[in-house]
């Protein structure tokens, strides 16, 4: 690990004991934190304790507990009952668990794709390659915009064969023609791009597709005007903003530093109701497409996944689940979760490839002009 990256993780390591103390913090402020520190170029420990303040945001009550335990991280003091470790079975919180923090024990099994959803929780970082899919994606970013699914939206344009006459252009022709209406206007709703929220697994059993899978996501991100990007497994990261960034590369490891639970366990069920459970994040979904990209292995309660999904369906304007299992010819729903939350899904397709999973995207804008 390079000293830059060993600095930045000790940063964020900090934002992950807030956490662990009660303190919600949002990847959004951590990279605020971090961005503060890299513009103000901080000379001594009081300037880093005074960004933090300022974007970190802990409540003024509980001011003395933030110092407590920055002094704890960076100066060494010593925080009665900070040496506890929280349990792996917390509830799961959207967009408050992404830093990355001391990394726990874990067990030594691993998991080939789609073979097995792990139990443990993993909090690490991952390193990505240049990857493989470059020309696959190029291709599809330069179809994306003329194959996005469309709505109306709430502005208007004129048109030869509109629904409605269009008074405005009509009265401003009639000043030209001494009142007189010449030429019936007609005008029609301008379609707007719809939004596209990813779900994307990054669990044990999904570890060998995990950088295909944000290749993609980052390739839909630059290409499309609107689109949400989320990381699920045992915690729910939101990662959108990083993914706008140019570079592949540069966006895949900024993204490696906010999701702290690659390849660990699944709990997808306990994921999609935090990301319910945060008013913000489901205002994403209404009218949207949400596209996940999940084996569909849930080691927890199959009847939250079932719930999470049909709540969904209600707000959703299509759900999309890809999963390489359906690679197989064969291939039918077998997990306890997966049916459950079938009879919820408007598409249940092969996502094995990054072929495969642009072409289904390429796809919805036949599915919105049906």
């Amino acid at each position: 690990m390079s000293d830059t990256t060993a600095t930045i993780a000790h940063f964020l390591g900090f934002t992950a004991l807030l956490r662990r103390s009660g303190f919600a913090v949002a990847p959004e402020q951590s990279m605020a934190w971090l961005t503060a520190i890299e513009l103000l170029g901080p000379g001594e420990i009081g300037d880093i304790r005074r960004a933090a303040r300022a974007t970190l945001a802990p409540p003024p009550e509980r001011f003395a507990d933030f110092d407590a335990l920055f002094d704890a991280h960076f100066l060494g003091s010593i925080v009665p009952g900070l040496e506890g470790e929280p349990s792996d079975e917390e509830p799961l919180r959207a967009a408050e668990d992404g830093a990355i923090g001391p990394e726990p024990e874990f067990g030594d099994e691993t998991h080939e794709s789609g073979a097995e959803a792990a139990s443990a929780e993993r909090l690490l970082a991952r390193r990505f390659s240049a990857g493989e899919d470059t020309h696959t994606l190029r291709r599809f970013a330069r179809a994306l915009p003329s194959r996005m699914p469309r709505r109306r939206g709430y502005r208007w344009r004129s048109a030869r064969a509109g629904t409605g006459a269009d008074a405005r252009r009509m009265f401003r022709d009639a000043m030209r023609h001494a009142g007189e209406f010449v030429r019936l206007r007609r005008r029609r709703r301008r379609l707007r791009q719809r939004r596209i929220v990813v779900l994307i697994d990054v669990s044990g059993s999904m570890k060998e597709r995990t950088q295909a899978h944000l290749a993609f996501a980052h390739a839909l991100v630059r290409a499309a005007d609107s689109v949400e990007v989320f990381t699920m497994g045992t915690r729910l990261t939101r990662i959108t903003r990083p993914l706008r960034l140019k570079s592949r590369e540069q966006a895949l490891a900024t993204a490696s530093l906010l999701v702290a639970d690659w390849d660990g366990g699944t709990r997808i069920g306990d994921a999609l109701n935090a990301f319910l459970a945060v008013p913000r994040f489901s205002a994403l979904v209404h009218g949207a497409v949400l596209l996940v990209l999940s084996d569909g292995l849930e080691r927890g309660d199959p009847t939250a996944m079932a719930d999470a999904v049909a709540r969904f369906s209600r707000i959703a304007w299509r759900i999309v689940w890809l999963t390489p299992l359906a690679a197989d010819p064969g291939f039918e729903p077998r997990t306890a979760g997966l049916v459950a939350a079938r009879p919820y899904l408007d598409e249940l397709g092969d996502g094995g490839s990054i072929e495969k999973i642009c072409a289904h995207v390429l796809d919805l804008a036949e599915v919105s002009a049906a």
